[in-house]
């Protein structure tokens, strides 16, 4: 999955290119969401293909449609342009695009988050402390650069300390590594699998896990259109967390399916998975988006964009988007408040009351 962000020109670029116009927030009884490819989010697509999402849908009197968007980026564009009521994306990238591009957008689901899933890796034996001085290939402006950062930040080193950061695809990420001057990747599952199964003298000195909480996978809608039609934040809730008792309950025809529409075997999957740590119970989800580290760790995401250049066009500061959680707080500018942590939807999956 390509967890890469854009800059607020491009951003800008693709809301004036789009023949489309905004989705109107309003009552309404059809809703799109989109997708793309990422163990965390591959049950959206088997919400649609397994007609659990119709069912749920059906019960609150509306429809709502799932698609699948082959690049990560561009399903993001296409929320923030409006042609989708919500889609799949990471917190990092929620902050950057819609809510850095003005759009009010809400974390409906807190779904999970990478907890090995993304990976630095050395070539050769070595600590993360030996990155001092080498070059490191992986997607720019991206999670992947975000977790350079925060590790290089835990053995008191900084970007100015190597030797440069080298932009490489995602898709060329495992050719580059397998060259002889290419020392250091930093990417995501299943590329890091991969590459550690090379044999190749890979090794990872610095993963998600080790900053658990901070990489977080969602589906966002807009916030206004949430608000004026609560049936779709219950039945989208209600289809999420039915699906999430099935593979929580090891269904494996369930699993298989996820597996198999993201190209791998059922082992495959499984491996990533144990690299995600999914929120089965919706009580988990709302514990996560209710957790005391998570102002602190959107301020230092927000530092990150901003230290970047990528926290919306013309950003005076790391405080420029206002981010609300769910006990009423704020972080950031809080008259200018375009991402919210709402759990209402989640608390109710939790009670039964959906």
């Amino acid at each position: 999955m390509t967890k890469a962000i854009l800059t607020a020109a491009a951003l800008s670029a693709a809301l004036l290119s789009s023949t489309a116009m905004p989705l109107a927030a309003e009552e309404k009884t059809e809703f799109k969401l989109a997708w793309s490819i990422y163990v965390g989010w591959m049950p959206w697509g088997y919400l649609e293909t397994s007609g659990i999402m119709d069912k749920w849908a059906e019960k609150y009197g509306i429809d709502v449609e799932i698609v699948q968007i082959n690049d990560y980026v561009e399903s993001i564009n296409q929320y923030t342009a409006g042609q989708f009521d919500g889609v799949s994306a990471t917190n990092m990238d929620t902050l950057s695009i819609p809510a850095g591009g003005g759009v009010d957008t809400t974390a409906l689901i807190v779904g999970d988050y990478s907890n090995g899933n993304d990976a630095v890796i050395l070539k050769g034996e070595g600590t993360l402390a030996d990155l001092k001085g080498k070059p490191v290939n992986l997607v720019e402006l991206s999670v992947s650069h975000y977790l350079l950062a925060r590790g290089l930040d835990t053995v008191g080193l900084s970007e100015r300390d190597l030797d440069g950061v080298i932009n490489t695809s995602d898709a060329d990420m495992i050719a580059a590594y397998s060259t002889s001057h290419v020392e250091v990747v930093v990417t995501w599952n299943p590329l890091v699998s991969e590459i550690l199964a090379t044999g190749d003298k890979a090794n990872s000195v610095f993963d998600s896990s080790m900053i658990p909480g901070e990489i977080l996978d969602l589906m966002v809608v807009n916030t206004e259109t949430l608000a004026d039609n609560p049936a779709f934040g219950k039945a989208v809730a209600g289809a999420w967390y039915e699906l999430m008792g099935l593979m929580a309950a090891g269904d494996e025809e369930v699993l298989t399916a996820l597996a198999e529409a993201s190209g791998t075997d059922l082992e495959g999957y499984m491996a990533q998975l144990a690299a995600t740590e999914m929120f089965y119970d919706p009580a988990e989800a709302v514990a996560q988006a209710s957790s005391p580290e998570l102002p602190g760790t959107m301020t230092a995401v927000a530092e990150f964009l901003f230290d970047k250049g990528i926290l919306g066009e013309g950003a005076p500061s790391a405080d420029f988007v206002g981010v609300a959680y769910p006990d009423g707080s704020v972080t950031g500018d809080e008259n200018n408040v375009k991402f919210r942590f709402d759990t209402t939807y989640m608390q109710m999956a939790a009670d039964g009351e959906l």
